[in-house]
């Protein structure tokens, strides 16, 4: 190839601006493999890069991203030829290195997963970090010895893309699962997916107590905040609470006597920075197990990758139900 379509962000003290430029490989972040980009997906994060709501990237300009799923094109590591189909989660994508927003990546060997057994490309984006961060958290909270005989597991962000995954997940493997969110509209999708209870969390009294009343085995929270903490003062004894997100606040008030009276464990699930044993393993899990049963149902849009600079404000204002998917090749 010589010169290719990308999506190009630049940050800057004044402001950031995103659009559509022309690059070629050798413009690209550097890495050993080259990949033909097929699918890649949108999660919050992304949204918060392209629109400069949020200082993702490390450095500027980089192509936006944070995954992709592709074709080998070419390879200087050895694990990996032309013509091999992966998947390239997190890793520093539109954070340190031009990401999948671009019909052509350049990534580290390292970050990059033969796709699974058991699923697509577009599947795997379907997925996406979105998925991919659900389930670490459920492998982290199983490590942690969390089952289903604890009791309900509730899901904060229940609509958004890790939220819907979990959902639909942890229903595969048997829990319980409560669905929290404040779009009443959309409890029948979430039913779908496994939910078996709603909170609306305009309605939830929170209380003010150190510890109220002990409800759930277990949380995957996406909101932080006020919500995070009353999990940590609502979640029975030895429950584990997985933290993934920050769309209510990065703030965190609460006190000890739940980790010390109650055990509950407090998990940060960072999707980024891991060993590539335990991504093979968690990817590994999401082609048997832990592989959703209603990606058809979750995956609520797919668009074209000029179709993106349009895309982003359904995200902002919180109508977004659901993953949304960017075909980069047909």
């Amino acid at each position: 190839m010589s010169t290719f379509k990308a999506y190009r962000i630049n940050q800057a003290e004044d402001g950031t601006t995103a659009g559509f430029e022309e690059m070629s490989i050798d413009d690209l972040t550097q890495g050993e493999v080259i990949i033909r980009v097929k699918w890649s997906g949108i999660n919050f994060k992304d949204v918060l890069a392209a629109t400069g709501k949020g200082k993702i990237l490390r450095k500027s300009p980089l192509n936006g991203g944070i995954d992709l799923s592709g074709i080998v094109a070419a390879s200087q590591d050895s694990r990996f030829r032309e013509g091999d189909e992966v998947v390239v989660c997190g890793c520093g994508l539109s954070e340190t290195a031009d990401g999948g927003y671009a019909e052509y990546a350049r990534v580290r060997g390292d970050c990059v997963v033969p796709l699974p057994t058991g699923i697509s490309l577009k599947d795997a984006m379907a997925i996406g970090t979105a998925g991919f961060t659900a389930a670490m958290a459920i492998v982290r909270m199983e490590q942690n010895d969390q089952t289903p005989d604890r009791g309900p597991v509730v899901v904060t962000g229940a609509t958004g893309g890790v939220g819907s995954i979990a959902i639909d997940m942890l229903a595969s493997c048997g829990y319980e699962v409560v669905a929290f969110t404040g779009k009443k509209s959309a409890h029948d999708f979430l039913s779908e997916l496994g939910a078996g209870e709603f909170i609306d969390r305009h309605e939830v009294e929170m209380g003010t107590r150190p510890l109220e009343k002990a409800i759930w085995g277990g949380a995957i929270d996406n909101a932080g905040g006020e919500t995070l903490a009353w999990l940590t003062r609502t979640v029975k004894p030895w429950g584990n609470i997985a933290s993934i997100g920050l769309v209510e606040s990065i703030r965190l008030q609460t006190t000890v006597m739940p980790f010390i009276l109650r055990g509950v464990s407090l998990l940060g699930i960072n999707s980024i920075e891991m060993s590539d044993e335990m991504r093979a393993r968690v990817w590994q899990r999401i082609g048997t197990d832990l592989k959703p049963r209603h990606l058809a149902r979750i995956v609520t849009r797919e668009i074209a990758l000029d179709d993106l600079p349009t895309t982003f404000d359904g995200y902002l204002d919180g109508t977004n139900v659901g993953r949304t998917l960017v075909s980069v090749h047909d």
